[in-house]
């Protein structure tokens, strides 16, 4: 269930609400989108990690994904420290999903490198400088972008071996899948206006069991819109995914779908009752 800003209509205090709501009415997890600002919208945007935190302290079940932690504008360490007191303060229950950034504009506003080849660069490096200190023993980098004399990070994630990361990317570009099939899960999309089809999922999926060799204990991120209500329906939407590879669905909660109200109801009816 991720939770985009909501274009000024939603208080950081009724997002928290909202997913101890959908813990009550069995969603498995939920995540919220990672912007600085919503352009060229203006839109109220909050910091993503503390709602987080937020949320982890007053749920007890619900997964907390991370979708999708821009790592080229972040210095990986303090993610590496984030993540590793976010799982502690959770009892084991993030998911560290990670991708380039988007819209570019997050980076070139602020003075930023937009460059994709360079985000891309510095996206594989943070993941590298991330488990590295994760592991809680001495460790040390010297990179293009970012360089760590020896340090050892304690306390380390709550789960072992460590924290479960998705690598999120938008097909037909080859290289995100490349790098997702080197992690945990993969979170693919399309370049808007163009919708990701589980036709896509098929061919993302073969490309990928091609590095991996299998796709055992894979977790495979999709979404969309279900209605809670009509099981045959969302039977015959999900069904093709499912088929296709999908572990995961994102039901799409946000400002475009409809009001708070019409939001908060959708979460209320709980994930799609499917065989």
């Amino acid at each position: 269930m991720p939770v985009p800003p909501v274009s000024g209509q939603v208080s950081a205090g009724k997002v928290i609400d909202w997913i101890v709501l959908a813990e009550e009415a069995g969603w498995d997890g939920f995540s919220f989108w990672d912007h600085l600002t919503f352009y060229p919208e203006t839109a109220e945007v909050f910091d993503p990690w503390i709602l987080r935190a937020a949320a982890a302290a007053k749920t007890k079940r619900i997964r907390i994904v991370c979708n999708i932690t821009p790592l080229p504008r972040r210095r990986p360490w303090k993610v590496a420290r984030e993540a590793a007191t976010l799982d502690q303060l959770s009892d084991g229950r993030l998911v560290l999903g990670v991708g380039i950034g988007n819209p570019p504009e997050d980076f070139s506003l602020f003075g930023e490198d937009a460059n994709r080849k360079a985000r891309a660069e510095m996206l594989d490096e943070s993941l590298e400088v991330i488990t590295g200190l994760w592991t809680g023993r001495p460790f040390s980098h010297s990179g293009k972008h970012y360089s760590i004399r020896e340090v050892t990070f304690i306390p380390t994630p709550f789960q072992k071996p460590r924290v479960p990361i998705w690598v999120g990317g938008m097909w037909p570009a080859k290289a995100p899948m490349r790098r997702a099939a080197r992690w945990d899960g993969v979170c693919p999309g399309r370049m808007w206006p163009d919708v990701l089809s589980s036709k896509d999922l098929t061919e993302i999926l073969v490309y990928i069991e091609s590095f991996r060799g299998d796709l055992h204990n894979y977790d495979v991120a999709v979404g969309g819109q279900t209605s809670g209500t009509d099981r045959r329906a969302d039977e015959e939407l999900l069904q093709p995914w499912r088929a296709a590879g999908a572990t995961w669905w994102f039901e799409e909660i946000n400002a475009w779908r409809g009001k708070p109200a019409v939001l908060e109801e959708r979460i209320r009816r709980g994930p799609p009752q499917v065989q």
